[in-house]
């Protein structure tokens, strides 16, 4: 399995970060993960809480609650795995002068954005495909700017959905009721 994963790790790097590379991709790509960051995806579910309905709030704070949760497990991934980010250890690809502090398994980036799309995409099923492009996209940015290895990718987006549907499935109520204690809902 080892030998598997580190051969998807070198086919999939050299392909996004080697073979599609090119100077439209470079600024895109470069501008465009900032959108899996912790600032604008807590923004966004801010902003369902201060400019929504009763159902739109609920879903700011399911939203807020499934980050929370998929960042804490990121976190102490990072910390216990200690996996050091691509650009550090492979040479010949292609680098934009990102310097990270913390560790590469999983993808911070890739998870938030899929804990986040997961979440918009079962409350608003019209934009499900729209949301899961974009948050793709994202993860993909990771790979193209070398901070991430695919796997990080991969299991980011595995943490982002499976803490979305651990949230919506069997966390809504306490978390509407929260809402509807503190005055929110």
């Amino acid at each position: 399995m080892k030998n598997f994963l580190k051969r998807f790790d070198e086919i999939f790097i050299d392909l996004i970060n080697g073979k599609m590379s090119n100077r439209f991709l470079d600024k895109f790509m470069y501008r465009f993960t900032d959108l899996g960051g912790a600032i604008f995806n807590s923004v966004i579910a801010c902003s369902f809480l201060l400019l929504g309905d009763r159902s739109i709030r609920l879903l700011g704070l399911e939203a807020l609650g499934s980050l929370g949760l998929s960042q804490l497990i990121v976190q102490a991934l990072k910390r216990g795995l200690g996996r050091e980010r691509p650009y550090k250890i492979l040479e010949n690809l292609h680098t934009f002068g990102i310097n990270m502090k913390d560790y590469s398994f999983p993808s911070g980036h890739t998870t938030a954005s899929f804990s986040l799309a997961t979440i918009i995409g079962l409350n608003i099923p019209r934009v499900w495909i729209l949301v899961v492009f974009l948050a793709l996209i994202v993860g993909i940015s990771r790979v193209y700017l070398a901070v991430h290895y695919p796997t990080d990718v991969v299991a980011g987006m595995m943490l982002g959905i499976g803490c979305s549907l651990i949230v919506h499935f069997q966390l809504l109520k306490i978390i509407e009721d929260i809402g509807i204690f503190i005055g929110i809902i």
